[in-house]
């Protein structure tokens, strides 16, 4: 389905969805070469600077260490968790999210159907 949203990346990207046998909670696991290099540091600090602004609301930035359990009622898209962050040969980045797949999904529900219904 994401090819739907950004045609670019069909044949660039591969996910899979692993069923474990928590009540809510998952996990994004994402990997990525980026075009310069960089570090773990400066990763965190773009992701820190985009919970606090653009994404406010939407995505939550982590230092604390956390599991799925942690995460349940959570309203936001997702909790970047800062210490999972790695850079490998400076361009090799893996980065991680958790979210709840029923709460933060239905958050963003609500926010939709506000902004269609101011628009009316």
């Amino acid at each position: 389905a994401i090819y739907l949203i950004f045609p670019e990346l069909e044949g660039k990207l591969h996910a899979i969805a692993a069923r474990v046998p928590v009540p809510d909670g998952s996990l994004i696991d994402f990997v990525c070469e980026v075009e310069r290099s960089t570090t773990k540091e400066e990763v965190n600090e773009a992701f820190k600077r985009a919970a606090e602004g653009e994404l406010k609301g939407i995505l939550e930035y982590c230092e604390d260490p956390i599991v799925s359990s942690d995460i349940i009622g959570n309203p936001h898209s997702a909790i970047f968790d800062s210490l999972l962050t790695e850079v490998v040969e400076g361009n090799l980045v893996k980065v991680v999210a958790w979210y709840d797949n029923e709460w933060g999904y239905s958050n963003r529900l609500v926010e939709l159907t506000a902004y269609i219904g101011e628009r009316l």
